[in-house]
C-alpha cells in the first residue's frame, strides 16, 4: 500500500503540503494543471527553493489577484467542486477536508456547517491550497496518509479576519480534538486550521512500528524561519509493508463436569472483562464417560491474576491448566465512524494491504434495539457502508 507520512517538524498549513509533495517529486507542471481544471481565475503558482535550518526545501506562494475578502459557504465550495473537471478523487478529498472545516468553525463560533462564513479558509488562496494538496497525493498515487503527532506553537496572537486570535487557533484546535498533538513554546501559528484539517480529513492515524519502504521524500517551507526548529513539513512517500503482529499469550484451561451451564455465559462475560483476549468451551467426555467442558482462556500475562480469580470464584474448578504459546495477528485498530445510523464504534484490520473496516457487534445490537431494526439488516446495512469508504474518525 503506497502512503504518505507527513512529519509536521515545523507543523503544517496547506502550501507547505503542495510544496513538500512537489519536492519529493510530483512535478510543478503537473501541479498547476490540475489545478486549472478548478475553474478558477485569478492565481499562479510560484515555486523557489530555500534553506531551513540548512535543509533545501521548497517554498510555494500562490499569488492572487482581484479577489479581496469574498466569504464563501461550504455549499458555494461544494459546488465549485462539483462543476470542476477535476478527478474524482481529488473532488473526494477535497470536499472531506473542507467539511472538516466547517464543522469545526461551526462548534466554534455556535452556528451550523452550513452557515459557516469561510473568511480566509474560503478565500482563493486557501482553497488552491487544499485542492492543490489533494491534486499532489493523486498524483502519487496515494492510498492511504499517515501523520505524526501534529506539532502547535503558543503564547502568540495573530491577525484574522475575525480579529485577534490566540496561537493555536480555536478552529485549529476544534479540528485536532482527540488527535495527538505537541504543543510547543515556539511562539508562531505552527499548524493552520487548512493544514489541520488535511490531516483530520485524511490520515489513519500514527505509525508506530510498521515496515515502510521510502521512495521519496519532500521538504515544504514554510514563509519563515525560526530559530527554535526547522520550519518545513517533511513528507515521507513509501510503501506500507503488511505484518503481522506477534505476541507471547497464555493458555488457561480447566475442565469441569459439575457446574449448571447455565453460568457459562456469565463466566466468559467476566473473564473478558477482566483482560482475556479470548475465552471458549468445547463439550468433552471425561472420565467415567460423563459429559463435561473444556473451557479455555486466552490471556497476556499482565491479566493471569484477573483471569485465574474469576475462574477460581465463579466456576467449579479446583485447578488450571497453564501454558505459554505465541499468536501472530493481522494489524487491527478501533475507530468511529460516521454511518447513516450515527457515529459507531468499528475495527479496521489490514489485510493484504487493504484496510477492512467492520462495525463492533455491541454497536449493532445497540442501534437495532433504538430503531427496531432487525441486527442482521443492521449488520449488513453498515457493512455496506464502511466497504463503500465512509471516512473514519478517531483512531486509535
Amino acid at each position: 500500500m503506497k502512503i504518505a507520512y507527513l512529519d509536521t517538524v515545523g507543523g503544517i498549513a496547506g502550501d507547505m503540503t503542495m510544496a513538500a509533495f512537489v519536492s519529493a517529486g510530483v512535478p510543478f507542471e503537473s501541479l498547476t494543471t490540475g489545478l486549472r481544471k478548478l475553474g478558477m481565475e485569478g492565481f499562479e503558482l510560484s515555486a523557489h527553493h530555500v534553506r531551513r535550518s540548512a535543509v533545501d526545501a521548497l517554498h510555494i506562494d500562490v499569488i492572487t489577484t482581484g479577489e479581496h475578502h469574498v466569504h464563501r459557504h461550504l455549499g458555494d465550495i461544494t459546488a465549485m467542486l462539483e462543476r470542476s473537471t477535476l478527478p474524482p478523487g481529488v473532488k473526494e478529498r477535497s470536499r472531506s477536508i473542507f467539511r472538516v472545516i466547517a464543522d469545526a468553525e461551526a462548534r466554534v463560533h455556535a452556528t451550523t456547517p452550513e452557515r459557516v462564513h469561510f473568511h480566509e479558509v474560503g478565500a482563493l488562496d486557501s482553497i488552491v491550497d487544499v485542492v492543490g494538496s489533494a491534486i499532489c497525493m493523486e498524483e502519487c498515487g496515494i492510498e492511504a496518509v499517515y501523520s505524526s503527532a501534529v506539532r502547535l506553537g503558543s503564547g502568540a496572537l495573530i491577525d484574522t479576519q475575525h480579529g485577534r486570535m490566540p496561537v493555536p487557533a480555536p478552529a485549529t484546535l476544534e479540528i485536532l480534538k482527540g488527535y495527538p498533538t505537541v504543543l510547543t513554546s515556539v511562539p508562531h501559528e505552527l499548524t493552520t486550521p487548512t493544514g489541520a484539517a488535511i490531516i483530520r480529513a485524511l490520515s489513519q492515524g500514527l505509525l508506530d512500528d510498521e515496515r515502510l519502504t521510502i521512495s521519496a521524500i519532500g521538504y515544504g517551507a514554510g514563509t519563515n524561519e525560526f530559530a527554535e526548529i526547522p520550519n518545513f513539513l517533511r513528507v515521507i512517500i513509501g510503501t506500507l509493508d503488511p505484518v503481522l503482529e506477534q505476541e507471547d499469550v497464555l493458555i488457561v484451561e480447566t475442565n469441569i463436569d459439575d457446574m449448571n451451564p447455565q453460568a457459562y455465559p456469565f463466566v466468559i462475560e467476566l473473564l473478558l472483562g477482566a483482560g482475556a483476549h479470548d475465552a471458549y468451551l468445547v463439550p468433552v467426555i471425561m472420565k467415567k464417560g460423563r459429559p463435561g467442558i473444556l473451557l479455555s482462556v486466552m490471556v497476556g500475562r499482565r491479566h493471569l491474576d484477573a483471569v485465574t480469580g474469576v475462574l477460581y470464584r465463579e466456576t467449579s474448578t479446583i485447578g488450571l491448566r497453564i501454558h505459554q504459546t505465541g499468536r501472530r495477528k493481522l494489524p487491527r485498530r478501533h475507530l468511529e465512524a460516521e454511518t447513516s445510523m450515527g457515529t459507531v464504534k468499528a475495527k479496521a484490520v489490514l489485510r493484504d494491504g487493504t484496510e477492512i473496516i467492520t462495525p463492533e457487534y455491541e454497536e449493532c445490537k445497540r442501534i437495532a434495539r433504538e430503531r427496531n431494526i432487525p441486527l442482521l439488516e443492521v449488520m449488513r446495512i453498515l457493512e455496506m457502508e464502511m466497504r463503500e469508504g465512509q471516512t473514519p474518525r478517531g483512531t486509535s
